[in-house]
Parts: structure tokens; sequence; C-alpha cells
């Protein structure tokens, strides 16, 4: 089974939308805790479902229980905790909410990719979320796109 990352900014479009129809991609998972804002431009959540569904028949699922707190993110920008804080942090908050037992391997058995914004998924929390998936799961591969 494959899980699929992608982030939008730094991306058009174009680049974007075909990115995941070259991938296959049949369900996004939008695990942003704010996809209101004017920076999301063309994955704003009422334009994101609406393009993804028009260009690609992609289905758009927006899963806030993925998304790490208010408080990390901001704790984490501010520079008050590293990286490495971060990412155990959030680690953390995924096994409180039990996210292993809430969604099943099922529901990746189609083609899905993780959405946030970050341009690369090293400092990203898609990367973390698939990882977390892929310890509990066997024969996962991880693909960012």
């Amino acid at each position: 089974m494959e899980i699929y990352t992608i982030g939008f900014t730094k991306k058009s479009a174009a680049e974007f939308f075909e990115t995941l129809k070259r991938a296959g991609i049949k369900r996004l998972i939008d695990i942003r805790l704010n996809n209101q804002s004017q920076l999301a431009g063309f994955t704003k959540q009422d334009d994101l479902n609406y393009f993804l569904k028009e260009l690609g028949g992609i289905e758009y699922v927006h899963d806030l229980r993925l998304a790490p707190t208010q408080e990390i993110i901001g704790e984490y920008r501010q520079k008050k905790i590293t990286w490495d804080e971060y990412e155990s942090r959030f680690i953390n908050l995924l096994k409180e909410r039990k996210i292993d037992k809430i969604l099943k391997k099922k529901f990746f058995s189609v083609p899905s990719v993780l959405l946030c914004s970050e341009p690369e998924p090293d400092h990203c929390h898609r990367r973390l979320v698939a990882e977390f998936f892929s310890r509990f799961w066997n024969n996962v591969s991880i693909i960012h796109l």
C-alpha cells in the first residue's frame, strides 16, 4: 500500500493538479489546521474541493484529527520549541487521539494523498502522519509528490 504526501506551497495550480493526476490520486486528505486563509490560494477548502472534483475526479476529505494544535504550531513558528520537540509533541498527540484505531488501513485502499502547505516533507507534519501509519501497518510505502 502507498501513502502519498504533497505540499502546495511553491507549486502552481497546474503543477499541483497535474502531479495528483499523474500519480493516480483518488482521495486527497487535507490535514491542515487552517485551510480557509487567503494564503491558501487555490487550495482554500471550498475551492480545492471543487477543483479536485472537476479536474481530476478526486474526493476531498478534511480531517483535523491529523492536524497539529494551534499551540504546537505557534510554539514552533515562534522558535519556542525545536523541530525535534515539535515532532515528539505531534506524535504524542496522534497517539492520544488514537489515530491508528480511528483511521483504518482500508481508508487508504484507494490512492490517497495527505495535503499540507510545506513545499518539502522534511519539516512537515504530513510526513509524520504517513510515518505514524507505517509503524502500525505492514507493507506501507510513503511517496512524497
